[in-house]
């Protein structure tokens, strides 16, 4: 469920402890080398046409390999202090784009963050889920339809899952998580 890659066929054991609230989650790269790079450029570097490059980049992916029955996509929101911080969330340049090749329908504000929160960044598995613990608020128009909620990078992926908890909760009626790239366990919780 959680795209993390095992020697055998399954649910993981920490899904299987700990079940996400998403359908299922995968990632079209690891987070290393030119796709680590292009994601600190475009998230810290505002080289915002990379969300572009990489949205075309994983069209392919998305509606071959993966082909999943979905209606919208929703990028994963920035808190109100980053997005100031920041000036635009660099998930939206890449969800988009996305939204667009697929000809699906993308609902920007699908998702809100109503609390904001800490870095997820080296933080624990735990803490990454008790910081993003009801962080978010899902808009009415999700009701009913399968969504994609895209985020950037996936770690231990408690933010898609705090994501996909609050589509849910709205009356989504199924959610799955893609990121551009997936932070394997020996990259570290520090490193994204």
């Amino acid at each position: 469920m959680c795209g993390v890659p095992q020697e055998k066929e399954g649910v993981c054991n920490s899904c299987l402890a700990e079940q996400p609230h998403f359908r299922v989650l995968r990632a079209w790269s690891v987070f290393d080398g030119p796709v680590r790079e292009a994601l600190h450029k475009l998230k810290y570097q505002r080289a915002i046409s990379l969300g572009w490059t990489l949205a075309s980049q994983m069209l392919d992916f998305v509606k071959v390999e993966l082909n999943w029955p979905v209606d919208a996509v929703v990028p994963v929101p920035l808190g109100r202090s980053r997005l100031r911080e920041r000036g635009y969330n660099q998930v939206e340049t890449i969800a988009k784009p996305l939204a667009l090749g697929l000809g699906l329908q993308y609902f920007r504000d699908g998702l809100k963050r109503h609390k904001e929160t800490r870095s997820q960044v080296g933080l624990t598995k735990s803490e990454r889920r008790e910081n993003i613990r009801d962080a978010f608020v899902a808009d009415a128009r999700v009701k009913g339809k399968s969504i994609l909620v895209v985020d950037d990078v996936s770690t231990t992926g408690a933010t898609l899952s705090a994501g996909a908890e609050a589509l849910f909760l709205t009356g989504a009626k199924d959610v799955y998580a893609l990121t551009v790239a997936r932070a394997l366990p020996q990259h570290g919780l520090e490193s994204a």
